[in-house]
């Protein structure tokens, strides 16, 4: 069965390493979930991503441009992320994510969520009463105290929604697989709708699956999802 994709709402980071000289202070700032980073900036205004959005349907070749840009920008990610030597230390770990690119926030999260305990946390903790209570205080002591303050706040929303979406994770698929083997579907989602268990994340779950038919070629099964994902969505809504 397929993975469910959700996004991670999480606060991004521009962090600069703290070895080297700061010139301006941490940005944060909420964004969309793109978790491979490779659409660039989101563009602005209705009218713009419709636009685009008729280009793509419209010229074939800016549609395969597009979606060649895409793949290529994915495999750069993923040869990046395979490169980094993952640290073996709270210390080292924080260093780590002080250099991880805004992008690849999320992607780093999940990937390192075990090491992401009450060990590291309270040596971040450690680190940041040290500055805060420091009798004499450096410019760059004050620089690493936003920077860490900044990290902390980020890690500690990044792993509270990292963990509700594997619990949405295996909510939607225990949910996926009551339809899939219901005998009476009408009265399962009648159930599932008074239990709250009809939601985005069940849709998801069919979106991911609908998908891999169509690319395996597997068309039954892919208008048999599909009929199954109208049917939640027109009890979802009643």
């Amino acid at each position: 069965m397929a993975a469910l994709s959700i996004g991670i709402a999480t606060t991004t980071i521009n962090f600069r390493s703290s070895r080297a000289p700061i010139s301006s202070r941490p940005r944060i700032s909420c964004i969309g979930w793109d978790p491979e980073g490779v659409l660039g900036p989101p563009q602005t205004g209705h009218i713009a991503r419709r636009e685009f959005k008729k280009r793509l349907e419209k010229d074939s070749e800016a549609r395969e441009a597009f979606e060649r840009q895409v793949r290529e920008e994915k495999e750069r990610r993923r040869a990046i992320r395979q490169s980094r030597v993952i640290p073996d230390t709270p210390d080292e770990l924080v260093e780590y994510f002080l250099n991880t690119e805004a992008q690849e926030f999320e992607v780093e999260i999940a990937r390192l969520r075990t090491r992401l305990n009450q060990e590291f946390f309270s040596h971040l903790q450690f680190e940041l009463g040290q500055l805060r209570f420091a009798v004499s205080k450096t410019q760059d002591m004050e620089d690493r105290l936003v920077e860490l303050e900044a990290l902390q706040k980020a890690l500690l929303e990044g792993t509270e929604a990292y963990d509700k979406m594997q619990a949405d994770l295996i909510a939607a698929k225990e949910n996926l697989t009551k339809i899939l083997t219901s005998k009476d579907l009408k009265a399962t989602l009648l159930e599932m709708v008074e239990r709250n268990e009809l939601n985005r994340s069940l849709l998801t779950l069919l979106d991911e699956n609908i998908a891999n038919a169509h690319e395996g070629n597997q068309k039954q099964a892919a208008e048999f999802m599909e009929k199954l994902r109208g049917a939640v969505l027109r009890y979802m809504t009643v």
